[in-house]
């Protein structure tokens, strides 16, 4: 009977044992893990470092981004402005091909009046080519070379201004 006590204490005594010890490794285990959470020193300088870097970064490009849409801006509003001259001119042109095509009067003030607009953008191109006349009514093909050429001119320049607007990518 005592052997059976002692077996029984002993298996008591192994028992608390076993449970001691895991709370020992919990106890250990939590404060590891605590102090495995806890950054160092270095660590936080080191953080604090690239978090700086970070915005300083992240503000360079917002300047960055501002001045690129300004350039954008400025060259969108002088495209609009060279369209605008670019159609006066193809409109005012259209308009003395279609007074020459219908044989209008040269006496006429209102073809005088288009003929003294459009000399200046017309005179480069006069006498480039011969105009075909059929019964009074001429076709002005230097008017049509001319309107080519201005249409020419007019997509350089607009291509011109949108590389200057597009945004470039730095890879």
């Amino acid at each position: 009977m005592e052997d059976r006590k002692l077996a029984e204490d002993g298996a008591r005594r192994a028992a608390n044992y076993e449970k001691i010890k895991d709370e020992v490794k919990s106890d250990v285990g939590g404060e590891i893990a605590a102090e495995a959470d806890k950054p160092t020193d270095s660590e936080i300088s080191r953080e604090k470092d690239i978090a700086r870097d970070m915005r300083g970064k992240a503000i360079e490009e917002v300047e960055q981004t501002e001045r690129e849409v300004e350039r954008g801006r400025a060259a969108a509003r002088f495209a609009q402005v060279v369209d605008y001259v670019f159609y006066l001119i193809y409109g005012f042109l259209g308009i003395r091909l279609l007074l020459e095509l219908l044989a209008a009067r040269d006496s006429a003030k209102f073809v005088q009046w288009i003929k003294s607009i459009t000399g200046v953008f017309y005179w480069p191109f006069e006498g480039i080519v011969r105009s075909p006349s059929v019964e009074g009514h001429t076709l002005a093909l230097p008017i049509i070379v001319a309107l080519v050429s201005y249409l020419l001119l007019h997509f350089a320049i607009i291509g011109l201004l949108r590389m200057i607007a597009h945004r470039k990518t730095v890879i």
